[in-house]
């Protein structure tokens, strides 16, 4: 039995699991780890890549794209370690990172999730612990507060805009990137919840976690470079709206309908809001690339009322 099971969800994303897959080759030989990876139908070379270059993992091959979390739970039910070290394939671990997750889980037993201090590539920090998202959160974004005064805690609350993200704390949610999972906590809340397709799962499991009493730390020594979106990018304006879909989930599962339907309203005149900025900039500044974001949010305007 493993300490810990690696397991990478990959879909159409080759060029960036060879990279995950040799990163964890190189910083995680001092763990006593086995190797899953779950494919979710991709279309590119990446289930022969695995099969040549790493035999050691276990391979697992999804005849369509059942999504993240439900990829995840096939490798969590059939992997024995005992912790689960979630990683995406286009998340890189650096030189000591898994160790780290691994001594914040052995120093505080009472922590079910850690999550890494994640990097772009270019070496720019990025955000990824938050706290839970609420009606108020989502209407300071939406009035765009939480840019407009950074450091406070009220209205930078949600992405913890006002802390530098430079200590280990707990936190009540971590981006699922690269997270460390002790598995007696993973099944004491259930795994994750297959309704969420893509986005807000790891939102949902560390909700569940701590309501379950455990807690979820933040671990700012384990450095991982994260290119965000690697492959989620390929489905264009669809994951968008799978984005903010899965938002009005996660409200409707924890705070009812009621407030679902009041974070729908919200989002679609956020919507509405970015679609025509997005046309004015793109017409008086010609930039292309505003232009199809105001298109994207024209489409998930749209959508809204089928959430």
């Amino acid at each position: 039995m493993p300490e810990v099971s690696v397991i990478i969800v990959n879909w159409n994303a080759r060029q960036y699991l060879a990279r995950c897959l040799a990163a964890l080759v190189e910083h995680g030989a001092g763990v006593d780890y086995d190797l899953w990876v779950v494919d979710n139908a991709s279309e590119d070379d990446s289930v022969a890549f695995v099969q040549q270059a790493f035999p050691q993992a276990h391979l697992i091959m999804n005849a369509q794209n059942v999504g993240f979390a439900r990829a995840n739970n096939q490798a969590i039910a059939q992997s024995t370690g005992r912790f689960l070290l979630l990683l995406n394939s286009d998340a890189f671990l650096q030189a000591g990172a898994l160790e780290s997750l691994l001594q914040a889980m052995r120093n505080h037993p009472d922590t079910g999730i850690a999550g890494a201090q994640l990097f772009y590539e270019d070496g720019r920090l990025q955000r990824s612990c938050y706290a839970f998202p609420t009606l108020a959160s989502e209407l300071w974004q939406t009035l765009w507060l939480d840019r407009l005064f950074p450091h406070s805690r009220v209205f930078g609350g949600y992405q913890m805009t006002w802390w530098a993200m430079d200590t280990p704390r707990e936190v009540d949610w971590v981006m699922g990137a690269c997270i460390l999972v002790r598995r007696e906590a993973l099944e004491q809340v259930g795994g994750f919840d297959e309704s969420f397709f893509m986005y807000s799962e790891e939102t949902d499991l560390c909700y569940r976690m701590k309501q379950a009493g455990w807690k979820v730390r933040y671990v700012p020594d384990a450095r991982v470079v994260h290119v965000w979106g690697g492959s989620a990018n390929l489905a264009g304006r669809e994951t968008l709206v799978r984005l903010y879909q899965s938002r009005v989930r996660f409200f409707r599962k924890h705070y009812g309908p009621l407030t679902a339907f009041g974070y729908k309203l919200l989002l679609g005149f956020s919507s509405l809001v970015r679609t025509a900025m997005g046309w004015v900039i793109s017409t008086v500044f010609r930039r292309p690339g505003v232009q199809n974001q105001s298109r994207a949010y024209w489409y998930l305007f749209r959508r809204v009322h089928l959430f």
